[in-house]
């Protein structure tokens, strides 16, 4: 189907084994891609064009930061293997996910509904399968325009500084508020990059502080868990959103209800693809010096049978 045929979120009513404001079966009933399907050759040479500056802007963080790593995951510990002919290393407890990342779309179940297009658990990634894990997007590989949108710049333009220390719920209208002071419009199959200013403001961080933040969840800003924000990205034709936050969502979360979780309402219901702590703050600082908020992303995630997420290997050009 394709993206001018699509129906928009309130169009999704489910019915044949579909729920409601789902993406199943739209892209095809054995789809693993998702989202990413909405970038095609036309999406991918139209975003080329924008690279005019010869501008190149890594988004990855530091492989080992946060640190001590969050959210459940551990850090990774680098060994050097020294001989006389150069040297070698290797990482012990390396989590793809501990830093800058994808999320697959193995990386969440719905409690309800399960994964994404009705895949059974038993095919998916840890089990007998290796459906919808990370190689359906490593083969093709993630290339598109991306589009920053600098809320934390926005706020601090307003004279209402965002605190990164603090649980703040962006919805829908505010990002619509950003689009326009940028004076940026979306097209179909864009990456959305979200700047809250939260690795910035964690490298601002003493040791103490930063061991705090390692146990549990704690307070970070990110998008509302609300449906208008799965309806705002999904009538927009968004392929991927990706913040430099760490849940790409507002925390504290709430997992134990389906509407208390945005990644319930976008990965396994419309299959979108979801990257988490990038780091933008050199891109981003960039976009406001020019007034120029797009141009091409490539990103490379890792070739890994079975894998749930990856590290970003993402690269802006403008």
């Amino acid at each position: 189907m394709g993206s001018d045929q699509l129906p928009d979120y309130d169009e999704l009513t489910g019915g044949d084994g579909r729920p409601d404001h789902s993406a199943w079966g739209l892209f095809g009933a054995h789809d693993e891609v998702g989202t990413l399907n909405l970038i095609g050759t036309g999406e991918v040479t139209a975003a080329a064009r924008l690279v005019r500056q010869g501008r190149v802007f890594p988004l990855n963080w530091d492989v080992d930061k946060p640190s001590p790593a969050v959210l459940g995951r551990r850090s990774p510990v680098h060994t050097v293997l020294t001989s006389p002919r150069g040297k070698d290393d290797y990482y012990d407890d390396f989590y793809p996910q501990a830093s800058s990342q994808w999320d697959s779309l193995s990386h969440i179940c719905h409690p309800d509904f399960g994964y994404y297009n009705g895949v059974p658990t038993e095919q998916t990634s840890g089990f007998s399968g290796h459906r919808l894990d990370i190689q359906a997007w490593s083969r093709r590989g993630i290339a598109g325009r991306f589009v920053l949108l600098d809320i934390a710049r926005h706020r601090e333009n307003l004279g209402q500084p965002l605190d990164a220390g603090t649980r703040q719920a962006i919805g829908a209208a505010e990002l619509d508020e950003v689009m326009r002071a940028q004076g940026v419009s979306s097209a179909t199959g864009d990456i959305l990059l979200l700047r809250f200013g939260w690795i910035s403001w964690y490298e601002s961080l003493g040791a103490e502080a930063r061991q705090r933040l390692s146990d549990g969840q704690f307070p970070a800003p990110g998008l509302a868990a609300d449906e208008d924000v799965a309806r705002w990205l999904w009538n927009r034709r968004v392929a991927a959103v990706a913040a430099d936050c760490p849940a790409l969502e507002a925390m504290p979360f709430d997992m134990r209800r389906a509407d208390g979780f945005l990644h319930y309402r976008l990965i396994p219901l419309l299959g979108m693809a979801i990257g988490e702590m990038f780091a933008l703050d050199a891109l981003a600082g960039h976009c406001a010096q020019t007034s120029v908020y797009e141009g091409l992303l490539v990103s490379a995630p890792i070739q890994k049978a079975g894998g749930v997420g990856s590290p970003a290997n993402a690269v802006a050009l403008m």
